[in-house]
């Protein structure tokens, strides 16, 4: 295997790398503080589409991680940049919360339900019957399906939660049109992360904490991959999959000297 370059830029997934439930993760605050003061370009990814990047730096800094604002890139934002070099000035049934529509907004997407140009579904805590419903006879009727991630399930402090792959799941079901997805492990949202950043993808690296996303998805766009053993992967489940990361580390504490 041919050799790397050396690690000029960092990607790191949010929840189970350097959060967890609320708590920052031991390292996490040395590991964010060491790359604010290299100079180095990095970027805090999530797919989760619920927040906008100003609460998420808000819900950041409360947990003494300081992280600017353009440092946070998410699937929502991955989905509005994509949706508007698709079709510029468009339409879109949104089902999904703040981070979604205003991301959308800002891209000088409309909103509707009559004949919208889109179905987009993204992560939220109140997914209804009539909103499901309405989603479902859109597509029938022509709109293009779009969501912002595929993970089947979300933590909490109570468990796991049905999440936008799911969800998507039931809408496919019922009209026989699987979305299209935008975030991890879609390089796509990889690859408009390092342009927005100025980095490239043979000196970067990616930081996660699930095999099927972010270590998929740093492997996709050509960069080095670390996976952390506190999130979602355990260790034994690691040879499941038909990839490996570039090294498997216990917690984002064993790579604060990486940078």
């Amino acid at each position: 295997m041919a050799e790397r370059k050396p690690i000029e830029s960092w990607l790191t997934d949010m929840d189970g790398v350097l959060i967890h439930e609320g708590v920052p993760i031991p390292g996490a605050e040395e590991f964010v503080r060491r790359l604010r003061e290299s100079g180095m370009p990095f970027l805090v990814l999530t797919n989760n589409s619920i927040y906008t990047r100003r609460d998420l730096q808000a819900r950041l800094t409360r947990m003494g991680l300081e992280v600017p604002v353009d440092a946070i890139w998410t699937s929502a934002l991955a989905t509005a940049q994509f949706l508007d070099s698709q079709r510029p000035g468009g339409s879109a049934y949104v089902i999904g919360e703040a981070g979604l529509t205003t991301a959308l907004h800002d891209v000088g997407y409309v909103l509707s339900d009559v004949s919208p140009d889109y179905v987009v579904l993204g992560e939220t805590r109140t997914y209804s019957f009539e909103a499901l419903t309405k989603a479902i006879r859109l597509i029938n009727d022509g709109a293009r399906f779009i969501a912002t991630n595929p993970d089947h399930t979300g933590p909490s402090a109570e468990g796991a939660l049905p999440a936008t792959g799911s969800v998507a799941a039931l809408i496919t079901k019922a009209t026989g049109r699987e979305p299209y997805f935008v975030g991890k492990p879609n390089p796509l949202m990889m690859r408009t992360g390092l342009n927005m950043i100025g980095a490239h993808s043979e000196t970067s690296a990616m930081i996660g904490d699930r095999m099927d996303t972010d270590v998929l998805a740093g492997l996709e766009a050509g960069m080095e991959t670390f996976l952390v053993l506190t999130g979602l992967t355990e260790p034994h489940e690691i040879d499941r999959f038909p990839f490996r990361p570039s090294a498997v580390v216990d917690s984002i504490a064993d790579l604060v000297d990486r940078v």
